[in-house]
């Protein structure tokens, strides 16, 4: 074989070799052409799943599910508001035997801190005789109290060194029952139901003691808890036991004003039962005054 020849042989060959290289290239980039092309149809595919999705979904809550707006989005139904509501007020409380002219008062520091900082009364001697006036300015209208020192002499004068300090201004009620047992509470700043002002005192009862429509009582969580917390009867308290110092009384006319946020019925707690929550028809004290 010549050179010449020879030389001939080998351009040919490496012709051949650059042919079969852009070959497999041009296979490869049409490999690579057809994935990216099935990859983004892919995309777009559940691109547009997700599409519909979002445009044709059931807004609708299912059962047992709450919107996530506030909790009294919607108005309570018939199970989270009084059957009835008595209208006769009940009876004036009365110590079967009077307290003495004056009664000593404690006011002890609580383990827990104030939900607003205010100083306790001081103690010592108070009378126990006299009522005080006192009016409560709310969101649903003006709430008149009348306080009894003859019943509760340390209730009321911790209730009036409160409203004196504005304890009481700018807070909310933050619990209404509406059957069995009928009471609007009040007189926690955190609004919480578990909030005091940073002392207690023990309590003023006697076995005589019933609670019905016009009846003021300090809330507790036990013997001698006494603090901020108190409930006004609205209506039925016929089952409620002689544990809760009954210390005033609140008009008709303030009445008429707690109806009406009973009848819009209550939010019942997560758990909780239907008749027992925070009012719907929310109660905001704005100030509480003593008359002078």
């Amino acid at each position: 074989m010549s050179k010449k020849t020879h030389q001939h042989q080998l351009a040919q060959r490496k012709a051949q070799r650059m042919a079969e290289r852009e070959a497999e290239r041009a296979r490869q980039r049409k490999m690579l052409t057809i994935t990216i092309t099935a990859i983004v149809a892919v995309v777009v595919v559940i691109a547009g799943v997700f599409v519909i999705a979002a445009n044709t979904g059931d807004d609708t809550p299912a059962a047992g599910d709450t919107p996530s707006s506030s909790p009294s989005a919607a108005s309570p139904g018939p199970e989270n508001k009084p059957k009835s509501i008595p209208t006769a007020l009940a009876a004036p409380n009365k110590r079967p035997t009077p307290l003495a002219a004056e009664v000593d008062c404690t006011f002890t520091k609580s383990a827990e801190p104030a939900s607003k900082q205010v100083n306790p009364p001081p103690n010592g001697k108070t009378k126990t005789s006299g009522t005080s006036p006192v009016a409560l300015n709310t969101s649903v209208g003006d709430v008149r109290l009348t306080l009894d020192s003859s019943l509760a002499p340390c209730a009321v004068k911790s209730f009036l060194s409160l409203v004196g300090q504005k304890y009481f201004d700018n807070t909310t009620c933050h619990r209404l029952t509406v059957e069995g047992l009928q009471v609007l509470q009040c007189g926690d700043p955190s609004g919480t139901g578990s909030g005091g002002p940073g002392y207690s005192f023990k309590d003023e009862v006697f076995p005589e003691l019933k609670y019905g429509r016009g009846v003021l009582a300090m809330a507790n969580s036990g013997p001698n808890t006494n603090g901020s917390q108190f409930f006004i009867v609205y209506g039925d308290a016929a089952g409620l036991s002689p544990a809760y110092t009954v210390f005033g009384t609140v008009d008709a006319t303030s009445l008429k004003v707690i109806d009406k946020v009973a009848n819009a019925g209550v939010v019942p707690e997560p758990g909780g039962t239907p008749t027992d929550g925070k009012p719907f028809l929310e109660v905001k004290i704005k100030s509480a005054t003593a008359a002078s």
